[in-house]
């Protein structure tokens, strides 16, 4: 299984303000807790870890709720 998203890649998402534009940090392929929320990431189910371009807070993002920018 080849990986969706790298540390480096451009992404959005959408957000309850709009659309929000970030870097992907890391891969999380293990639970772990961010700020106090826990991120039940797996191998199977992974998540990402990335720093909005705004604010420069990190947040963990399943990879179906990114879209790759070009």
């Amino acid at each position: 299984m080849t990986d969706k998203f790298k540390k480096g890649d451009q992404v959005e998402w959408n957000s309850t303000q709009g659309k929000v534009k970030g870097t992907v940090k890391k891969k999380l392929t293990e639970p772990t807790d961010i700020k106090g929320h826990h991120v039940a990431a797996s191998q199977e189910n992974p998540e990402y870890l990335v720093e909005s371009d705004q604010t420069g807070q990190v947040a963990a993002h399943r990879p179906e709720s990114l879209k790759k920018n070009d």
